[in-house]
Protein backbone atom coordinates (compact mmCIF):
# COMPACT_ATOMS: atom_id res chain seq x y z
CA UNK A 1 0.00 0.00 0.00
CA UNK A 2 1.36 3.43 -0.93
CA UNK A 3 2.03 6.04 1.77
CA UNK A 4 -0.67 8.34 0.33
CA UNK A 5 -3.28 5.55 0.58
CA UNK A 6 -2.31 4.97 4.21
CA UNK A 7 -2.56 8.70 4.95
CA UNK A 8 -5.95 8.85 3.20
CA UNK A 9 -7.33 6.01 5.34
CA UNK A 10 -6.01 7.59 8.54
CA UNK A 11 -7.48 10.98 7.51
CA UNK A 12 -10.92 9.62 6.63
CA UNK A 13 -13.95 11.12 8.36
CA UNK A 14 -14.13 9.39 11.70
CA UNK A 15 -10.67 7.81 11.63
CA UNK A 16 -9.01 10.78 13.33
CA UNK A 17 -11.91 10.93 15.81
CA UNK A 18 -11.39 7.27 16.62
CA UNK A 19 -7.65 7.79 17.14
CA UNK A 20 -8.34 10.76 19.42
CA UNK A 21 -11.07 9.03 21.42
CA UNK A 22 -9.18 5.96 22.59
CA UNK A 23 -5.75 4.76 23.56
CA UNK A 24 -6.72 1.08 23.66
CA UNK A 25 -6.00 -1.40 20.89
CA UNK A 26 -5.33 -5.08 20.26
CA UNK A 27 -1.88 -6.05 19.01
CA UNK A 28 -1.46 -9.25 17.01
CA UNK A 29 1.97 -10.82 16.56
CA UNK A 30 3.67 -14.21 16.31
CA UNK A 31 4.98 -15.48 19.65
CA UNK A 32 8.39 -16.97 20.27
CA UNK A 33 6.82 -20.44 19.97
CA UNK A 34 5.42 -19.64 16.51
CA UNK A 35 1.80 -19.37 17.69
CA UNK A 36 -0.24 -16.21 17.05
CA UNK A 37 -1.00 -13.82 19.92
CA UNK A 38 -3.52 -11.01 20.34
CA UNK A 39 -3.02 -8.83 23.39
CA UNK A 40 -4.65 -5.63 24.62
CA UNK A 41 -2.27 -2.66 24.63
CA UNK A 42 -2.31 1.06 25.18
CA UNK A 43 -0.97 3.14 22.29
CA UNK A 44 -0.11 6.66 21.30
CA UNK A 45 -0.43 7.83 17.68
CA UNK A 46 2.40 10.20 16.73
CA UNK A 47 0.97 11.02 13.31
CA UNK A 48 3.48 8.65 11.76
CA UNK A 49 3.70 5.64 14.08
CA UNK A 50 1.72 3.83 16.72
CA UNK A 51 3.81 3.70 19.91
CA UNK A 52 3.38 1.08 22.64
CA UNK A 53 5.46 1.06 25.80
CA UNK A 54 6.04 -2.08 27.82
CA UNK A 55 8.52 -3.74 30.14
CA UNK A 56 11.69 -4.97 28.44
CA UNK A 57 10.93 -8.42 29.89
CA UNK A 58 7.55 -8.59 28.13
CA UNK A 59 7.19 -11.64 25.85
CA UNK A 60 6.17 -9.37 22.98
CA UNK A 61 9.52 -7.56 23.09
CA UNK A 62 11.42 -10.79 22.46
CA UNK A 63 8.93 -11.96 19.84
CA UNK A 64 8.88 -8.65 17.94
CA UNK A 65 12.66 -8.47 17.92
CA UNK A 66 12.67 -11.76 15.98
CA UNK A 67 9.49 -11.27 13.89
CA UNK A 68 8.49 -7.61 13.50
CA UNK A 69 5.33 -8.11 11.40
CA UNK A 70 2.25 -7.05 13.39
CA UNK A 71 -1.39 -6.12 13.12
CA UNK A 72 -3.18 -3.58 15.28
CA UNK A 73 -6.97 -3.27 15.73
CA UNK A 74 -8.58 -0.14 17.16
CA UNK A 75 -12.35 -0.22 17.65
CA UNK A 76 -15.03 2.13 18.88
CA UNK A 77 -18.82 2.55 19.05
CA UNK A 78 -21.47 0.98 21.24
CA UNK A 79 -24.06 0.11 18.57
CA UNK A 80 -23.84 -1.29 15.04
CA UNK A 81 -24.57 2.18 13.64
CA UNK A 82 -21.73 3.69 15.68
CA UNK A 83 -19.22 0.90 14.99
CA UNK A 84 -15.87 2.14 13.68
CA UNK A 85 -12.60 0.28 13.34
CA UNK A 86 -9.07 0.77 12.11
CA UNK A 87 -7.23 -2.31 10.89
CA UNK A 88 -3.49 -1.74 10.63
CA UNK A 89 -0.62 -3.90 9.46
CA UNK A 90 2.96 -2.86 9.90
CA UNK A 91 6.50 -3.43 11.02
CA UNK A 92 7.41 -3.02 14.69
CA UNK A 93 10.75 -1.76 15.90
CA UNK A 94 11.79 -2.20 19.53
CA UNK A 95 13.88 0.49 21.17
CA UNK A 96 14.78 1.61 24.66
CA UNK A 97 12.38 4.16 26.09
CA UNK A 98 14.65 6.23 28.33
CA UNK A 99 12.44 9.32 28.76
CA UNK A 100 9.26 7.30 29.27
CA UNK A 101 11.18 4.96 31.56
CA UNK A 102 12.03 7.80 33.94
CA UNK A 103 8.35 8.65 34.31
CA UNK A 104 7.21 5.13 35.19
CA UNK A 105 10.18 3.76 37.10
CA UNK A 106 7.91 2.91 40.04
CA UNK A 107 6.12 0.35 37.88
CA UNK A 108 8.96 -1.16 35.82
CA UNK A 109 12.73 -1.01 36.15
CA UNK A 110 13.22 -0.71 32.40
CA UNK A 111 10.87 0.03 29.51
CA UNK A 112 10.86 -0.80 25.83
CA UNK A 113 9.29 1.40 23.16
CA UNK A 114 7.58 -0.48 20.35
CA UNK A 115 6.98 1.75 17.32
CA UNK A 116 4.76 0.47 14.51
CA UNK A 117 5.02 2.12 11.11
CA UNK A 118 1.83 1.29 9.20
CA UNK A 119 2.27 -0.45 5.86
CA UNK A 120 -1.45 -1.13 5.32
CA UNK A 121 -4.54 0.54 6.84
CA UNK A 122 -8.30 0.26 6.43
CA UNK A 123 -10.85 2.42 8.22
CA UNK A 124 -14.35 0.99 8.59
CA UNK A 125 -17.38 3.12 9.59
CA UNK A 126 -20.29 0.71 9.49
CA UNK A 127 -22.97 3.31 10.29
CA UNK A 128 -21.81 5.45 7.37
CA UNK A 129 -21.70 2.46 5.00
CA UNK A 130 -17.90 2.29 4.89
CA UNK A 131 -17.43 -1.46 5.24
CA UNK A 132 -15.70 -4.39 3.59
CA UNK A 133 -16.92 -4.98 0.03
CA UNK A 134 -18.38 -8.41 0.82
CA UNK A 135 -20.56 -6.87 3.58
CA UNK A 136 -21.59 -4.00 1.30
CA UNK A 137 -22.70 -6.53 -1.32
CA UNK A 138 -24.66 -8.54 1.26
CA UNK A 139 -26.38 -5.37 2.49
CA UNK A 140 -27.30 -4.39 -1.08
CA UNK A 141 -28.63 -7.91 -1.82
CA UNK A 142 -30.81 -7.91 1.30
CA UNK A 143 -32.35 -4.56 0.27
CA UNK A 144 -33.29 -5.82 -3.23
Amino acid sequence: MERQEIDDELSANGARELLASTSAAHLAYIGKDGAPRVVPVGFYWTGDRFVISTATTSPKVTALSARPDVALAIDGGDTPGQARALSIRGQASVEAAAEFEQNVRAMYDRMARIAIRPTWVRFWDFGAGRMPRFLQELAEQSQS
